[in-house]
């Protein structure tokens, strides 16, 4: 590529920024209306810090590293945060009870279509409330979205959804069995043990294709992927809700059904848009569960984060709770028809050579 071609078509020349600006003020617009809708419910936005001892503690989420020097020229590993989760759950301890967080979040190995190593999250909690309560915050957030964008329907590619729809509800299992004809529920114990080779014999059954060393939750992540996600959310919305308790690692267990969490996403035009949970406050089991993804993440990646004791210690005094997570981006995109994330980032990240990492 000449240097006349490259200029041409980074995102800051002129005629690549005008076909852009119409959806970059209407993220402005739906930014600027959902922190409006948050103030009328009474929501408190809070401002988190972006560095962090622990970026979190889940297998499959990886983060950015730097050094913290002190005045005494001793250096500290930290991390830019995969969410502010952490932070936030603090802040219930402390005692707020409706919150919302508003900014970016830094995840690496993650960039495509859906995917930006720098991009904005939406996350609120409210201490007290079922998780269900957060299913009517979202479809209102979709509604927002739609009206500061001037349009009636959200789309993805040859998808359309509905935002002004009910959302329909539908279970992890129903749509296993459904989509793929999974019997997913027969592969966890009643003590939410996972059974490997059940699954991928039910696998190769229906013909989907799988490694020999793919754990429980690698074929889970296969079938959701590849069967369930691209068929959800069309028309209208869907709350893909009651997920398995191995795949809710910051979640509580459903109190009728140890296999089952208060996990629910967000779907619209088969693009997840939100991750919801009814919050886990057990500091014992969380510990656990942090050590296992932990565990998993070393074997696989080499790699492990911290655990960060001062969040452990704050979960034994906060409230019940359920706080969930939104792609603001990713809502912006469907909202103004966007084939790509970076279509609506006012200034998308490269590396020195100013092309995409794909």
């Amino acid at each position: 590529m000449s240097k006349t071609e490259h200029i041409s078509s980074a995102w800051w020349h002129p005629h690549r920024h005008a076909d852009r600006r119409a959806a970059l003020l209407a993220r402005n617009r739906t930014k600027s209306r959902i922190l409006n809708w948050f103030a009328e419910q009474d929501f408190i936005e809070i401002d988190v810090p972006a560095l962090q001892f622990s970026p979190g503690n889940e297998t499959h989420l990886h983060a950015f590293h730097t050094s913290m020097i002190g005045n005494d020229g001793a250096a500290e590993t930290m991390y830019l945060h995969t969410s502010p989760e952490f932070t936030a759950k603090k802040l219930l301890a402390a005692g707020e009870e409706k919150i919302v967080s508003f900014g970016h979040v830094y995840r690496n190995r993650e960039r495509g279509p859906l995917h930006h190593p720098e991009f904005t999250m939406v996350e609120w909690y409210r201490a007290g409330a079922p998780f269900e309560k957060l299913y009517e915050d979202c479809a209102a957030l979709m509604i927002i979205a739609a009206e500061a964008a001037g349009t009636d329907q959200l789309r993805w590619r040859d998808s359309v959804c509905d935002p002004f729809a009910t959302p329909e509800r539908l279970s992890v299992a129903d749509a296993f069995e459904q989509f793929a004809g999974i019997n997913l529920i027969a592969t966890i114990g009643t003590d939410g043990t996972t059974h490997q080779q059940e699954l991928a014999a039910q696998m190769q059954d229906a013909g989907i294709r799988f490694a020999e060393d793919d754990t429980w939750s690698d074929l889970f992540s296969r079938i959701l992927v590849e069967k369930v996600e691209p068929r959800l959310g069309h028309h209208r919305a869907t709350i893909l809700e009651k997920y398995p308790a191995p795949e809710a690692a910051l979640a509580r267990k459903s109190p009728d059904d140890n296999r089952i969490s208060e996990r629910f996403e967000l779907y619209a035009c088969g693009v997840e848009l939100a991750n919801g949970f009814g919050e886990l406050t057990d500091p014992t089991e969380q510990r656990s569960r942090f050590e296992v993804e932990m565990r998993d993440k070393l074997s696989l990646y080499g790699e492990e984060y911290p655990i960060d004791e001062d969040f452990l210690s704050a979960l034994s005094i906060m409230p019940d709770a359920s706080g969930i997570a939104l792609g603001f981006d990713r809502l912006v995109m469907l909202a103004v028809g966007a084939r790509r994330i970076e279509d609506v980032l006012w200034a998308p990240v490269y590396g020195k050579s100013g092309k995409r990492s794909l």
